[in-house]
């Protein structure tokens, strides 16, 4: 309901999803399948009802929620419209990646265990890969293999997940910065994960992530520069001087 009324009050574009399904809470730690009841016969229909959510997600990983239960969820979602988005493979190759292409998935997100069989099964899919820098490099995880991804023909989005638990910073900058100095993507490839691929991997590509006819004027004016290479450069510092929103600036 917050982000429904954040939605109304301001021109920035904003997008729901439902997680209800991250960890079991303690009351349901003996009786997960009764939660996921819980979840899907109680809270999915206040959500479809008060109009909540534009997607719906699940934590796919080892000592979460198993393929399985998250299939089940996914079902449900889909049949109040809630297109599916997924928590895959942070932790181990837990199939969360195969499922949520299985269910037509916007993103796969994380993935940091993601291999042969997983990239296969994505380039067969509109699924967009999201590497989450941010999360990985303050839980001191392994990096998701970027590189391998794009060279196989992929794209790949990236976002802060900013959130207090696992990355308390949204700064994109530095997000940026990581893509290129951690994951090995080349400038143009990191920037265009954090604008056009991230507009896709929200479902707003037709209006937003690109500077081209017909869509809404958002775009950033930076400092003095002497390349787009600076940008992920000068990690850690802003360089940009101004933000503007459908044409307005903020």
């Amino acid at each position: 309901r917050v982000i429904r009324k954040m939605k109304e009050n301001t021109c920035a574009k904003i997008k729901a999803t439902f997680l209800g399904a991250h960890a079991f809470p303690i009351e349901f730690k003996d009786d997960k399948e009764g939660y996921i009841d819980l979840l899907i016969n109680e809270m999915l229909p206040i959500i479809a009802a008060e109009e909540l959510a534009d997607f719906i997600d699940v934590f796919c990983d080892y000592g979460f929620y198993t393929t399985e239960q998250t299939e089940r969820i996914l079902m449900a979602g889909l049949k109040y419209g809630l297109r599916p988005k997924i928590h895959a493979n942070e932790l181990a190759n837990s199939g969360g990646i195969q499922v949520g292409v299985k269910y037509g998935a916007l993103s796969v997100d994380h993935i940091e265990y993601t291999g042969d069989e997983e990239i296969k099964c994505l380039t067969d899919s509109d699924t967009m890969p999201t590497i989450l820098p941010g999360a990985a490099f303050f839980l001191n995880m392994p990096f998701a293999p970027a590189r391998k991804i794009i060279d196989a023909g992929l794209p790949v989005a990236i976002a802060s997940d900013y959130n207090p638990g696992s990355s308390p910073s949204g700064n994109m900058n530095l997000i940026v910065s990581m893509a290129c100095i951690n994951y090995k993507m080349l400038p143009e490839e990191a920037i265009n994960a954090a604008t056009i691929n991230s507009a896709y991997a929200m479902g707003v590509s037709d209006k937003l992530g690109s500077i081209s006819l017909g869509k809404d004027a958002n775009f950033i004016i930076t400092k003095p520069i002497p390349s787009i290479e600076f940008i992920p450069y000068s990690f850690g510092n802003n360089v940009i001087e101004s933000v503007y929103l459908k044409g307005e600036l903020q």
